[in-house]
């Protein structure tokens, strides 16, 4: 039997929120809570010592390959990889699928974010170790969600009876689509959506949880939710999911929140970041900012998902 191994856990591979109950979520909220003195310097651990990370990016990031690089290294293990297809001998027309064998010889998990949705679905079914999403197209990005559960149990106390607002690009925000499928798991959530026409929340989301425990409703400003929800979650409008730029400039900074819309309002905000001018300066002093607390929370969340998966599956 292999030492240290991990039995809780059952999943081999993050891929989808959707293959999550919650029992697994709040098992990785606590390994992460657990992990916290060492992702902050405090602690040395050594789980992950010999252990080879390898990140395959074939679209631009820089909070996510950036936090799992320091997740893998604050555990002792060491990163391999790149940052965009053209570093890559998939610009010379190696298949994806070569490419993660190739990588599967050298690596004991794999991270990929793609520009095309199921990627990293595919890329899971023909290798052997651990694969994680970490953003495909318009899809999912499920350790995104993590961390953002992470942020929200450790700044308002849980997640039951939350009400969020999720605001911006609902309709390409990957973000909100996981976090709104992991909301479902738990009770008495409501949603609100705030969004231009061209980007409300697709419409297969709201089937996947009108099942759940969530309640949602669509709203028009964010001024008349404000004073019954507990975080306002908001997105950039994504220049880069526009075919047509003057489509993307009619409804840049659709939304926008500042000190003076939410002071005297008892609420935190929350976004995954890169901001653009959805979030004014003038808030990053206040009490209400908890986007750069969220941003750091990528490293004991990323640190428990790896030890997790790396120590369930060893080669």
């Amino acid at each position: 039997m292999n030492k240290g191994l991990i039995k809780i856990f059952k999943l081999k591979n993050i891929i989808s929120i959707k293959d999550f109950e919650r029992e697994d979520i709040e098992y990785i909220l606590d390994e992460a809570s657990k992990l916290e003195d060492i992702a902050k310097s405090r602690d040395i651990s050594e789980e992950l010592k010999g252990k080879i990370l390898g990140l395959m990016f074939f679209e631009p990031s820089t909070r996510t390959k950036m936090s799992f690089e320091t997740s893998m290294k604050r555990l002792s293990g060491e990163c391999i990889g790149f940052e965009s297809s053209g570093s890559s001998s998939v610009s010379k027309g190696e298949s994806i699928a070569d490419t993660a064998k190739m990588f599967e010889g050298y690596s004991d998990a794999l991270v990929i974010r793609h520009e095309l949705e199921g990627v990293t679905k595919f890329i899971s079914d023909v290798v052997d170790v651990p694969v994680i999403n970490a953003g495909d197209g318009a899809g999912q990005h499920p350790t995104q969600t993590l961390l953002d559960l992470y942020t929200i149990k450790n700044e308002i106390g849980q997640i039951d009876n939350l009400k969020i607002a999720l605001i911006g690009d609902l309709k390409f925000g990957r973000t909100v689509h996981s976090l709104s499928y992991a909301l479902g798991l738990f009770k008495n959530v409501k949603i609100y959506l705030i969004s231009p026409p061209e980007l409300k929340m697709p419409q297969e989301v709201l089937h996947d949880i009108e099942g759940t425990n969530v309640e949602y409703e669509e709203v028009d400003s964010i001024e008349e939710i404000l004073d019954d929800v507990n975080v306002l979650y908001v997105t950039r409008i994504q220049k880069e999911r526009f075919a047509d730029i003057n489509d993307y400039l009619k409804i840049k900074g659709a939304y926008v929140l500042n000190k003076k819309l939410v002071e005297g309002k008892d609420l935190s905000i929350m976004h995954p970041l890169p901001r653009i001018d959805e979030i004014d300066p003038d808030l990053d002093d206040t009490k209400y900012n908890k986007y750069f607390t969220q941003a750091a929370n990528a490293v004991p969340v990323r640190m428990a998902i790896l030890k997790t998966l790396i120590k369930n599956n060893p080669k």
